[in-house]
């Protein structure tokens, strides 16, 4: 039976954080609040919300380490507390959170697998956005030797505590930044993890405060496709095996 909680990193989305963690009351399951560096204003967002709901762990890192950093301490958490599976969310609110109950009962169905959001955009999506989405998506097939995996940006999955932390502990090498939810899924995929994709939609609200640095990060997810496809040229044999054995 699969133990769950949610995962929400938060920085800079202190204002939008009720509103998530309030849709996720009904399934009482715990949630782990990583305040990844914020500033007092957002602090004050995140103590409320810790002082509202009960369910609410929040682990808090004494400065900004990237998105990466703060799932990882929220999985270790995670497993800390005895718990199977992780849930994560994004806090800033711009994924249909209605979605959450159908990919809780994929997860039970397939306990072993990673439960993989892609995203159904509607008109508020920038453009600029879609199209380095779609150029991001052409790599993940690259380095997997698959067209399995539907998106690899997406932070709204579910992921088996034990094979994640097993990965950390090896002390592989995961880009902390934007660069994190492509360069795990990746790693775990190359483990021979199953990963199912199922669709969530996505609104981008007007006055909606993003993270995205484009310099910076376009930087950071091109070193991490790049490191990504000298590990996939190492396992190539294994990785098209695979991929004829499932095609068969």
């Amino acid at each position: 039976m699969n133990k769950f909680a949610f995962v929400i990193p938060v920085y800079r989305h202190g204002s939008t954080l009720e509103y998530v963690v309030s849709s996720l009351q009904k399934f009482n399951f715990p949630v782990i609040v990583v305040d990844d560096g914020n500033d007092e204003t957002d602090k004050k967002f995140i103590h409320e919300v810790q002082g509202k709901f009960s369910d609410v762990v929040l682990v808090e890192r004494k400065k900004n380490g990237g998105k990466g950093r703060a799932v990882n301490e929220g999985v270790l958490c995670a497993e800390k507390l005895g718990l199977t599976h992780v849930f994560q969310l994004d806090s800033d609110g711009q994924h249909d959170l209605d979605a959450v109950g159908e990919f809780l009962e994929l997860s039970q169905k397939k306990p072993d697998a990673i439960i993989c959001g892609y995203p159904q955009y509607d008109e508020t999506v920038p453009r600029h956005r879609l199209n380095g989405r779609k150029i991001a998506n052409f790599w993940i097939h690259v380095v997997t030797v698959s067209r399995k995996i539907k998106d690899a940006m997406i932070g709204f999955r579910i992921y088996p505590v034990a094979p994640y932390v097993a990965l950390l502990k090896k002390h592989a090498v995961i880009d902390s930044h934007m660069g994190f939810d492509i360069d795990i899924l990746v790693h775990l995929s190359w483990k021979n993890i199953e990963i199912i994709s199922s669709p969530v939609k996505i609104s981008y609200p007007k006055d909606g405060v993003s993270n995205f640095r484009a310099v910076r990060d376009n930087i950071h997810i091109s070193l991490t496709y790049t490191r990504l496809c000298c590990g996939m040229i190492l396992r190539l044999p294994l990785l098209i095996f695979r991929t004829f054995k499932k095609s068969r």
